[in-house]
């Protein structure tokens, strides 16, 4: 009997393996293929009324090799990358000023349009700023001249409009909004310009001052209530801008990280906060990374890379290669997109479809290079593109009219919300291509195990495509610039 037992089990393991290589798996695990039966649609396109509207389901049936005349896109749910963060905006003073001018009524208005994930698109992180930045009201900080010991430390002047804002803005996301913070500036007797704008740099006899400085920020905002998921070293350390700016090079940036920040960090139980380096445009983010990552010392410290889009803002011109190259050497750290915007505000082209279309074309294509967090720039700003104490006035995906109360939606809103709404935290994106360069696309898989698939067609043509999944394929037609999100 014992032998029977035995045989039975032996020849059990066998047909098991056996059919497993025969579906193409390793032998001993279970098949996890995907078997899609159709996509919920949603869709925003110019010269239609669709705002992230959610259109006729599409089916999926068998299919075979395709056509190379049929357009088509290909996802391969079995190829995972990165673990997205999250998708959100910056909370800045001006974003506060505003709000703050706003009846009641228009104020819940805003916040669930950005917060909440059934009424509104879906933000879960947020990004502010360590005292002023060209998008505030004046110029400020939080110590006194010449207090190298930061016992004046204070931060009355976020308390009353940039704090409230912040507070709301996390109980509107469900109590739990990642948020990172940035500095422009230190103070400006810290700096060798002794200013807070036009560049200059950190004094090194305030290096450490200036790395306690950060400490202090963060304890206070936590002293708040509100809980600081990370930080940035220095906004744009390479802009010598007319607002609050500092320049580092990228071995003085190394050196502060591995030398004062880094450490005191540590000292302060903050080790467990996300170190961001860079924290400016593509054009020099792999020569900046290979400074910073290069150094084991550094290294240690940093989180991730972030990168604005500013110096290469021509649509197509824009350089996402530089994204993959700096993913490629250091796959252990992750990019975050922490600022962008359109820039040169004017009102009458708050309708311009170009604006979302940017934000779309720049979104896909950062996303499939590796990034695992991306940031708008200021959630609000009034009808003039502020305020801003330098009249550096430029679009935000939602601006308010303040003499009526009214808020003014630009497509850009409803572009990001094709992503913010639908990939969760903790997706992972998954492989996805197109065989046509008129039609751009991502792809991710949600914790819940749906999958989410972003199309943008900035064409003016009205194109039919195939959608394939695991020989399965649903027909779609994407209208002449249009973006749609695809639910499976």
């Amino acid at each position: 009997m014992k032998i029977t037992k035995i045989s039975l089990v032996l020849s059990l393991v066998l047909l098991i393996s056996y059919s497993n290589i025969v579906a193409g798996n390793s032998p001993g695990k279970i098949s996890t293929a995907v078997i899609p039966v159709k996509a919920q649609v949603f869709t925003t396109a110019k010269d239609t009324s669709l705002r992230l509207a959610q259109t006729k389901d599409a089916l999926f049936e068998d299919f075979g090799q395709p056509f190379e005349t049929q357009v088509c896109i290909f996802v391969d749910p079995s190829r995972k990358f990165q673990t997205m963060t999250g998708i959100g905006g910056a909370l800045t003073d001006a974003s506060a000023e505003v709000f703050a001018k706003l009846p009641e009524t228009t104020q819940k208005e805003l916040l669930t349009a950005y917060y909440d994930s059934q009424k509104g698109i879906g933000y879960n992180f947020a990004r502010t700023n360590i005292a002023s930045c060209d998008f505030s009201g004046d110029s400020y900080g939080y110590v006194a001249e010449n207090d190298s010991l930061l016992t004046s430390f204070d931060i009355s002047h976020d308390k009353k409009f940039r704090i409230p804002l912040i507070k709301k803005a996390i109980a509107a996301a469900g109590g739990n909004l990642p948020l990172f913070v940035s500095p422009w500036s230190p103070p400006a007797w810290m700096k060798d310009n002794n200013s807070l704008i036009h560049g200059g740099k950190l004094l090194r006899k305030f290096n450490q001052t200036w790395a306690n400085h950060y400490v202090k920020y963060i304890k206070a905002l936590e002293s708040q209530g509100i809980s600081v998921w990370g930080l940035s070293v220095q906004n744009e350390p390479m802009a010598n801008q007319k607002w609050e700016s500092c320049i580092y090079t990228a071995t003085e940036e190394r050196d502060f990280i591995k030398n004062y920040l880094g450490p005191t960090l540590a000292r302060n139980n903050m080790a467990g906060k996300k170190l961001i380096g860079w924290d400016h445009n593509r054009d020099l983010i792999y020569q900046r990374a290979e400074t910073l990552l290069g150094d084991p010392r550094a290294a240690k410290y940093i989180w991730g890379i972030g990168f604005h889009w500013y110096e290469t803002w021509t649509g197509s011109g824009m350089q996402f290669e530089n994204l993959k190259r700096v993913k490629e050497a250091f796959p252990d750290k992750n990019l975050i997109f922490t600022e962008g915007c359109v820039e040169k505000f004017s009102l009458d082209r708050v309708n311009d479809w170009s604006l979302g279309e940017k934000y779309g074309h720049s979104m896909v294509n950062d996303f499939n290079c590796g990034t695992v967090a991306w940031t708008d720039w200021n959630i609000l700003l009034d009808e003039n593109g502020g305020p801003n104490h330098v009249g550096n006035f430029c679009f935000a995906p939602v601006h308010a009219n303040i003499q009526t109360g009214k808020l003014i939606y630009t497509n850009s809103y409803y572009y990001i919300g094709h992503f913010s709404k639908f990939i969760k935290a903790g997706a992972r994106r998954i492989s996805c291509s197109t065989n046509r360069d008129k039609l751009e696309s991502t792809a991710f898989i949600n914790p819940d195990g749906k999958i989410v698939v972003v199309v943008l067609n900035t064409s003016g043509e009205k194109l039919p495509f195939k959608l394939l999944i695991s020989n399965k394929a649903a027909s779609l037609i994407i209208l002449p610039h249009s973006i749609i999100t695809l639910i499976i």
